[in-house]
């Protein structure tokens, strides 16, 4: 990038035209600690200290400063280069969902996969890499204090009773990778990021554009198939004022073409998905990658088996890291095409979500085709 664009830039083309994401990266690899994070009211957003300039001006970037740029995956030609340095390659015009083999998976682990969603293969996943020292730590997604709040907050787990207890859904917004410091200042040098497609082309783009430590710590990177979150509102709004379940019964979410929630009273309610859409996070409107296109590995509970999860396996990392476990026998893997209509679905939902991206936007992920499927 050799114009040098900073915060002022990434201000104008990206924080407040729509395209951010929230994903909290430019916070996290800002050197000057001059971005903080708003996550309050729905807005989910970086903000630039008042000490240092103001709300556009950053005193380092005049000075030659770059960092939030080279780490945020909706500034400019982010798809190509990210697809370049985790492929080899761009993707070609079939690969709507991003390169990858299809296949679906499930943790071998009785209680992994009881405690997880859709097979617990994430959790099997992280198992594994922290046992065998492939990572020291993973930033995840967790629920706020005793979880009766159901408000999802970024967590660093370390520990296989970490890494359960915060194991499974939560469809409101968590930047896990506002969690990247703690993990950090504990000393952990190889980190694990789990998140949707917004957060997962975070690691990418910034070893891609040479972003210092944080591009090199974060070194594994599992992504959570998307459509949308949701807006914390959701709860009281929808969930608790049409169909009287308050937020702190709640013992499960989980969605199959509708909002599943079973209660702590054992009572299971569906909520119609269209009357969730008004509560939809700002930041997904216009977000294009509903298969986490930039992961090692994509992970998500599309398909018909509901303890089966479809994975999609990326990188020679993510190859490495599936054979291993298959080997250790810690999960079992079977064709993706033993579920048809679960891949129908990744191509149908992946085209849907790349039409998202705005014509004046650069690049466009929407020149892949949008051919009905």
């Amino acid at each position: 990038m050799p114009d040098k664009p900073q915060w002022r830039e990434l201000f104008s083309e990206v924080v407040t035209s729509g395209l951010c994401t929230g994903c909290a990266a430019c916070v996290i690899a800002c050197p000057h600690d001059v971005l903080d994070y708003d996550d309050q009211h729905g807005r989910y957003r970086p903000w630039h200290l008042d000490i240092d300039g103001g709300r556009e001006d950053c005193t380092h970037g005049v000075k030659g400063c770059t960092s939030c740029t080279r780490a945020c995956p909706r500034f400019r030609s982010w798809e190509p280069e990210i697809d370049v340095h985790r492929v080899g390659r761009e993707r070609t015009e079939d690969e709507v969902y991003g390169v990858g083999d299809v296949l679906l998976a499930r943790a071998r682990d009785p209680e992994v996969a009881g405690v997880g969603q859709d097979g617990g293969v994430v959790s099997a996943i992280l198992l594994y890499a922290l046992e065998h020292k492939l990572i020291d730590a993973a930033l995840v997604s967790a629920l706020e204090g005793d979880g009766l709040t159901w408000r999802a907050t970024p967590a660093v787990v370390r520990t296989r009773a970490e890494v359960l207890a915060t194991a499974g859904s939560r469809y409101t917004y968590s930047a896990n990778l506002l969690a990247y410091r703690a993990a950090a200042d504990s000393g952990a040098e190889r980190i694990a990021l789990v998140g949707m497609g917004c957060m997962a082309s975070a690691p990418g783009v910034m070893q891609a554009r040479k972003a210092g430590k944080v591009a090199r710590r974060l070194s594994l990177t599992i992504g959570l198939l998307c459509s949308k979150t949701f807006d914390d509102a959701i709860f009281e709004d929808l969930f608790e004022r049409r169909y009287a379940i308050a937020r702190s019964s709640i013992a499960k979410m989980n969605i199959k073409g509708v909002f599943q929630i079973w209660t702590t009273d054992g009572a299971y309610h569906e909520v119609p998905l269209k009357e969730a859409h008004e509560f939809t996070r700002e930041g997904c409107t216009q977000c294009p990658d509903f298969a986490a296109e930039h992961a090692d590995i994509s992970a998500g509970g599309i398909g018909a088996f509901g303890d089966w999860t479809l994975l999609i396996v990326r990188t020679d990392l993510g190859r490495t890291l599936v054979q291993a476990l298959l080997e250790a026998e810690r999960i079992e893997t079977r064709p993706g095409d033993d579920d048809p209509g679960a891949v129908a679905l990744l191509h149908k939902l992946a085209r849907v979500s790349r039409r998202r991206w705005p014509d004046g936007a650069d690049p466009k992920p929407g020149r892949i085709p949008v051919r009905s499927s």
